[in-house]
């Protein structure tokens, strides 16, 4: 079961600004992954699910985050049906974010009470993910709409908050310009944790990272 209630998750998200993403087979290699955010500042952790075994993979890092990582939230990504969600959920996930809009999903995430984050690509698509019961939108994939896309939708509708994934990358100028269109939290993989990182298991530089995504999105904001 969750933690963490929908809205102590949307508050996090908001309150930090930042998802890193991140898909990795090895157990032992993963925990070294997310103990290298948390080291760095960040509160959450998108287990994207793309891999066979995925679930055995998340559920040895929701163990080890809720006995080493206080505080932390873990939650999946790529769910592709209720079924998926129902088992990331059993295994602890706190939030679930999926490539698409799922009324399924949805209806299985809000009888438990778990945020969901669909990705969405249009005005029509976020007010429907609103209507049953989004917290915050996953605009995706985010660098093909763009921050201008995310000004289009916020005249509207001020309310909705949005989480762009795809296209966001660590430095000042990107997050200024999504931030400044008035973004509520990015989502962060590649860019964020590379392939170099995780081949040369250069954990120092990805906690540096991290620490200073966060550092230049508080300073945005102030």
């Amino acid at each position: 079961m969750a933690q963490f209630s929908r809205l102590e998750v949307a508050q996090v998200m908001k309150d930090t600004g930042m998802v890193p993403l991140f898909f990795n087979s090895d157990i032992e290699l993963s925990k070294k992954v997310l103990k290298a955010c948390y080291d760095g500042g960040a509160r959450l952790m998108e287990f994207t699910a793309r891999g066979d075994f995925a679930h055995e993979v998340f559920g040895a890092l929701v163990k080890y985050a809720t006995k080493e990582l206080p505080g932390m939230v873990m939650g999946v990504g790529s769910v592709t049906d209720a079924g998926a969600a129902s088992l990331y959920m059993a295994l602890g996930a706190n939030f679930i974010v999926t490539p698409v809009l799922r009324e399924d999903i949805a209806i299985a995430c809000n009888r438990r009470k778990v945020l969901w984050s669909p990705g969405c690509g249009s005005l029509t698509e976020i007010a429907k993910a609103e209507e049953l019961g989004c917290e915050i939108v996953k605009l995706f994939p985010g660098g093909i709409y763009g921050p201008n896309f995310v000004k289009g939708v916020k005249g509207p509708q001020p309310w909705t908050s949005i989480m762009p994934t795809g296209g966001v990358s660590p430095t000042e100028e990107n997050l200024k310009g999504w931030f400044d269109a008035g973004v509520t939290c990015v989502g962060m993989g590649s860019q964020l944790i590379s392939k170099e990182i995780v081949a040369n298991q250069d954990f120092d530089t990805l906690t540096k990272k991290v620490a200073s995504a966060l550092s230049i999105i508080k300073n945005l904001r102030s």
